[in-house]
């Protein structure tokens, strides 16, 4: 550049990498994502080869992936790493019975993808208008879905994040916190309850010790005259029951609480209803006789990476209550204030939830829901819980296997009559053909399969027997 175009106040021109280091040009971009594309596709189409839980450990994961962070960087070279990566991770086959956790839908992986590409922040209208009125539309499509027609809410991380959320309004309800601090209140629940319960009652300020975890029936359900019992203790020893919590689909079992019962509970003692539907309440697509009276709870909590099949993170918190909702969470800066008084544009989901940033979590709903329709999901739903059924089936035709539970949904729970159980799921893990968790029922050890996914097929559902039986004659005892 010459010394006359510098006076000038023209800068030389740089080269645009230097100019924008993180820039990649469009050809190479292109480049970039049709590899990772075919990475995708054949990790996909190639799952059922896949063992169901890697050889791995956690020395040889910290070896091969525990590495400096160069100056420079390595390029489209980067990918190369996806084939360890994947070799060494759990994959999402039709033989994986662990846990409570979906399949990963392929059409909600790609609207991962594209809502990372849209990079938008899901917090208020303003900054996200498109996004925000698909995330209310999916709210709307899943409210209607399992019959609280009308509910609102917002998507959220997980079912934790949403029981969480749920306390906190019910707090802020009947006993509210926000500017003065915490007043003693009282928290019922099953014994069976998830552990986010425990968490979420801590993290308000109520302290786990007003947790009041109620007695089930042989079900495994929340007895009724227990949690009377318990709170017409409380009021006489001066204390104030808050909120119950029932649980559609606990974790062990799959059992689901007397809704409408409890649900008549909580109006007489005004307290809050919350279900902790995270497990269950989507089989109400498939199945929605067994969660009568959903629709009378204050709030509820469901996982569409579960029962709907999506990519994690997808929760969802539903509720009646939206003024009680921004009297729990609102609170705003002068910097996030609205210009627009417009109902739509002035909307906020940071005024009514827990998180300011949030990611488009809908798009992959938007996308998978449409793409497959309702009719394929409730098909899906259904085929697990006959699935369940088939396992049920299959112990009972085996003499030395005993089955300890028969939900209503779609987890198992069963054991070996003559060995020793945690040997035998050892065992059954290293032989990497099925993949299921444990429980404990009744101070028994069990082994425990759990049915929400897509690619499952009954000749994995079969697999599953055969393989405790192999893995029992390899242990000794």
């Amino acid at each position: 550049m010459d010394r006359d175009a510098r006076q000038d106040g023209i800068e030389p021109r740089q080269d645009s990498r230097r100019e924008r280091p993180l820039e990649i040009p469009a050809a190479e971009l292109a480049s970039l994502v049709e590899a990772a594309a075919q990475l995708t596709a054949g990790y996909w189409s190639g799952l059922d080869e896949r063992p169901a839980y890697p050889p791995t450990s956690g020395g040889e994961t910290a070896r091969l992936f525990t590495r400096p962070w160069a100056e420079d960087g390595r390029g489209a070279a980067v990918l190369e790493d996806f084939a360890a990566i994947a070799a060494h991770s759990r994959p999402s086959g039709g033989r994986f019975f662990g846990y409570v956790f979906g399949s990963g839908e392929p059409v909600g992986a790609l609207g991962d993808l594209l809502a990372s590409a849209l990079n938008q922040n899901v917090g208020a209208w303003r900054s996200a208008p498109a996004a925000v009125a698909v995330e209310r539309a999916v709210i709307g499509w899943l409210g209607e879905a399992v019959g609280c027609p009308g509910f609102t809410g917002s998507l959220c991380g997980g079912g934790s994040s949403a029981n969480l959320m749920a306390l906190a309004m019910a707090r802020e309800a009947r006993l509210p916190a926000n500017e003065d601090g915490v007043r003693p209140g009282v928290v019922y629940a099953s014994e069976q309850v998830h552990m986010s319960i425990p968490k979420a009652v801590a993290l308000i300020g109520l302290g786990r010790r007003n947790l009041r975890l109620i007695p089930v029936d042989a079900d495994m359900r929340l007895r009724i005259d227990a949690l009377e019992a318990a709170i017409a203790e409380d009021r006489a020893a001066g204390r104030t029951p808050l909120a119950v919590v029932a649980t559609a689909g606990t974790v062990a079992t799959g059992a689901i609480d007397p809704l409408r019962p409890i649900a008549a509970i909580a109006r007489r003692e005004d307290m809050w209803m919350h279900v902790d539907g995270a497990f269950g309440v989507l089989a109400s697509l498939a199945a929605p006789a067994l969660f009568d009276g959903l629709s009378e709870a204050d709030s509820l909590s469901l996982d569409a990476h579960k029962w709907l099949y999506q990519p994690v993170d997808c929760g969802c918190l539903l509720h009646r209550h939206r003024d009680v909702a921004q009297t729990a969470f609102s609170h705003s800066g002068d910097y996030v204030r609205a210009l627009n008084t417009d109902p739509e544009e002035a909307f906020a989901f940071f005024e009514e939830s827990l998180e300011l940033s949030r990611r488009f979590r809908a798009l992959k709903l938007w996308l998978s829901l449409q793409y497959h329709g309702r009719a394929a999901f409730r098909a899906a739903i259904a085929r697990d819980l006959a699935h369940a059924r088939l396992l049920e089936a299959e112990i009972a035709a085996r003499p030395e296997l005993e089955l300890l539970s028969a939900g209503p949904l779609s987890a198992v729970c069963f054991r070996h009559r003559e060995k020793d159980n945690e040997a035998l799921l050892r065992r059954l893990l290293a032989r990497r053909r099925v993949f299921l968790s444990n429980a404990t029922l009744d101070g028994r050890f069990a082994l425990r399969a759990c049915f929400v996914n897509h690619r499952t097929t009954e000749e994995d559902v079969r697999l599953i027997v055969e393989e405790v039986i192999a893995a029992a004659g390899e242990v000794n005892r």
